[in-house]
């Protein structure tokens, strides 16, 4: 068993005042008992999120003394992130779930941040002091050294010009919590790139109506210089930040081969610079300092590769992986001299744990493990498999296996991932392990429309919503069933957002394959689903989902053909029907209509409504609530024995 560091045993101690390991299902089910963690640019200071399973807390240590610094309880604040303003000031990103008196549009969710200033332990919200404007912000926060002092550059919304609202940059002094305005806003803006010096430098501009796609740079005059404009109603173009070197600014855009390639152009206006050499699908690396790029990730097939440009970089991200053989690595964070860094280390068979790596020292020492309840005998063995449906086409996905049980005949749960433009990926997927902790095997399939795989799955699956992809699903079953490996008569669907969609399509649309299925947030109603992203998404929204759906818009009769709530008296499986009253995603009203006509149709269903919880289960305890009823239903319609 992996040993913890002393400071984050002691603040988990401190914090939660538990001293024994949680039940197997509970140590899956509840919140990570380390979320986030950032070290501050001299790399002497840790900060990191700990939770007791629901409520959250803020520590921060001195590395070389071990002294706590600041610690704080947020409770049942939704922490999403933190990050350093230099060496005093921690700022702490937030969502909240609200409907604001004087917008329309009805609830969704908002981000705030606010700035801890570690000398006194005092915290304000930022922009709570502008006129005419909203405390959110839309992106995580800009740090630039301006006049020697880390000055916070935040997007926020502005009222002064116009009722509807504008993107505008703020800037914010840390040391006052002071903001004003240094960009006004535009109509259509998207975006910004804040320069190494803390001057804007770039901005997009959307219109969704028509789909026209803008790159603006501004010019040393502060006038506005259209570098790029194309027509993109799908798939536009999209500002990344900073380039190499900080002399140019970096976007994205599709190329010939339909994968996403990155460009470069000079903020000097002269020719644009070297290409990037650029895989599909993969993140860019820019310094937290300056901004500028410095490297890329992507995940090539099921390793993660991380490519940094400057050699001494790329030796280092070297040196830390020599560290961890065989398991797989996140960069999470890492001093301004590149000398220390935080990496969640995601073993194949101890779980992942945090670890602060210092080159320096030449030295690994464990931060803590992300599911502290979960020991290396409680991960269940997980591989990577591939298969071809019946059209010929390859898939892969990942076949999670129930421990001390041989692969003959097995119980199987089909796992199915949320987008559908996204992936599932190697390593813990908490899950997976959960379900499989109960003696079930897990199977996750990277069905076509699936992202992360290269254009061709993607594209493969569109027009195919509740067709080819969901049929994709049913033949990773039929090729475990040919193995040996599971039972043909003991398979039941799960799965959350459009994996809750393909749940409840399983009995209704694909028939004979599942014993029962569960539904979390997923979509019943394909036509309602799409008015409704349209009215709160814009038409961007709504061409995203109709190309997946096979459709031409909200009104087209194609969607009622592949929508489950249509197909209710069809359902040849029990349903549990599991949606948070604050999903502001997929609303709880896709749920409850689909419930009332499967009772309509004297169909089994059950309901569990998540009271005051999210699209993406932040809460621990809800989240259990979902993960035990889940389980039960399992158990109910399919036991494992």
């Amino acid at each position: 068993m992996r040993s913890v560091w002393a400071l984050i045993a002691a603040a988990l101690l401190a914090f939660s005042g538990a001293g024994a390991f949680a039940a197997p299902l509970e140590a899956y089910a509840k919140l990570p008992n380390v979320e986030e963690a950032a070290l501050s640019p001299s790399g002497s200071q840790l900060a990191i999120v700990v939770t007791d399973g629901e409520d959250r807390a803020i520590v921060v240590k001195e590395l070389a003394t071990g002294k706590t610094t600041f610690q704080g309880r947020t409770g049942a604040i939704k922490v999403r992130g933190i990050m350093w303003a230099g060496e005093k000031h921690l700022l702490v990103i937030t969502t909240a779930t609200a409907s604001p008196i004087f917008l329309t549009g009805g609830r969704r969710e908002w981000e705030l941040v606010q700035s801890i200033d570690l000398s006194n332990g005092k915290a304000h919200r930022l922009l709570d002091d502008v006129d005419m404007a909203m405390n959110t912000i839309f992106g995580a926060p800009v740090v630039r050294e301006v006049g020697g002092q880390p000055t916070l550059f935040v997007e926020g919304v502005s009222y002064a010009r116009t009722r509807q609202g504008e993107l505008t940059v703020f800037r914010i002094d840390v040391d006052r919590p002071t903001s004003r305005i240094v960009e006004p806003g535009e109509e259509n803006g998207r975006g910004y790139v804040i320069g190494p010096d803390g001057q804007i430098v770039a901005r997009e501009l959307y219109m969704d109506r028509s789909g026209r796609w803008t790159l603006q740079i501004k010019t040393p005059a502060g006038n506005w210089r259209t570098v790029e404009s194309v027509m993109a109603q799908q798939d536009p173009p999209y500002l990344l930040g900073l380039g190499r070197e900080g002399k140019s600014v970096l976007y994205a855009s599709l190329d010939a081969q339909h994968r996403w390639a990155w460009h470069e152009v000079r903020l000097d206006g002269s020719a644009e610079a070297d290409p990037v050499v650029a895989l599909d699908d993969q993140g860019a690396i820019h310094d937290p300092q300056t901004g500028v790029l410095i490297g890329s990730l992507t995940l090539v097939g099921d390793q993660y590769r991380y490519a940094f440009f400057d050699p001494r970089d790329q030796q280092a991200w070297k040196a830390v992986q020599t560290a961890f053989p065989g398991d797989l690595l996140h960069l999470v964070s890492m001093s301004a001299d590149r000398r220390k860094f935080i990496v969640l280390v995601d073993s194949p068979t101890e779980g992942p744990a945090f670890s602060l790596v210092d080159l320096g020292e030449r030295s690994a020492k464990w931060i803590g493990p992300q599911y502290a309840g979960v020991l290396a005998e409680s991960v269940s063995p997980r591989r990577a498999i591939r298969f071809k449906a019946r059209d010929g086409l390859e898939l892969r996905g990942y076949l999670t296996l129930p421990r001390g049980k041989p692969e003959k005949g097995l119980p199987l749960v089909v796992l199915a991932h949320g987008g559908p433009a996204s992936r599932d990926t190697p390593g813990f997927d908490w899950w997976a392990q959960a379900i499989a902790s109960q003696g079930y095997a897990v199977l996750q399939v990277n069905f076509r429309g699936s992202a992360g795989l290269g254009p061709a799955l993607l594209e493969a699956g569109y027009g195919q919503w509740g067709r080819k992809m969901q049929t994709d699903l049913s033949d990773g079953v039929a090729d475990l069933a040919k193995a040996g490996v599971v039972d043909p008569k003991r398979v039941c669907i799960v799965g959350g957002s459009y994996g809750g969609y393909a749940a409840l399509a399983g009995p209704t649309l694909d028939p004979g394959v599942y014993r029962c299925a569960v539904s979390v947030a997923g979509i019943g109603d394909l036509r309602r689903q799409v008015i409704w992203s349209r009215e709160h998404g814009g038409l961007g929204a709504e061409r995203y989902w109709t190309r997946f759906m096979g459709a031409e818009d909200a009104g087209d009769a194609a969607l009622d053909k592949i929508s489950p709530v249509r197909f209710a008296a069809k359902a040849d499986a029990p349903i549990l029907l599991i949606h948070g009253t604050d999903d502001t995603v997929v609303p709880i009203d896709q749920s409850r209509q689909m419930a009332d006509a499967l009772r309509r149709a004297g169909k089994p269903v059950d309901f569990v409504e998540l009271k005051s919880d999210d699209h993406w289960l932040s809460r621990g305890a809800t989240r259990l609530q979902m993960l035990k009823a889940t389980v039960a239903f399992l158990e109910k319609n399919n036991p494992t024995n």
